[in-house]
């Protein structure tokens, strides 16, 4: 099975500069990458299971706070065979904020500790261009049809 994080643009921001701007931005981004992903789900479940696969895909929250630390966004997607296991995924991370203490992620208030996040610096258009290019890798590298 391949899990992979996709490593796109990533802007890292100290908590110094948390803004209305940057709330707003993340607030605007989530629902966009959410649309997005419905959007080829519906279009390209049908070509996936043509090929007997699922094509599996959610935008996923935790916290409510963009800007506390373990608040983090992601949209992901993944296929699974017809009996429902997983054969790959493919995530993409919108914000994570997280607290830190010497350069390591710490989940706990300790003295000198800060507060920093990462968001997707790419457009939505960049990433859907990324997700069909991610669809069109699997189904030609699955395809028995067609091997490598």
């Amino acid at each position: 099975m391949n899990l992979m994080l996709k490593r796109v643009m990533e802007l890292n921001v100290h908590q110094k500069n948390f803004s209305e701007t940057l709330l707003t931005r993340i607030i605007e981004t989530e629902p966009a990458m959410k649309r997005l992903i419905e959007r080829l789900l519906v279009k390209n479940k049908p070509v996936f299971a043509e090929k007997k696969l699922d094509l599996h895909g959610e935008f996923s929250k935790e916290g409510n706070d963009p800007f506390t630390p373990d608040y983090s966004s992601s949209v992901w997607m993944g296929v699974s065979e017809e009996n429902g296991e997983l054969i790959d995924l493919h995530t993409i991370k919108i914000w994570e904020c997280h607290r830190s203490f010497l350069g390591m992620t710490t989940s706990k208030k300790i003295p000198g500790s800060t507060i920093s996040g990462e968001l997707l610096d790419e457009t939505v258009e960049d990433i859907e261009s990324e997700l069909r290019e991610y669809m069109s890798d699997f189904l030609e590298s699955n395809d028995p049809e067609h091997p490598k």
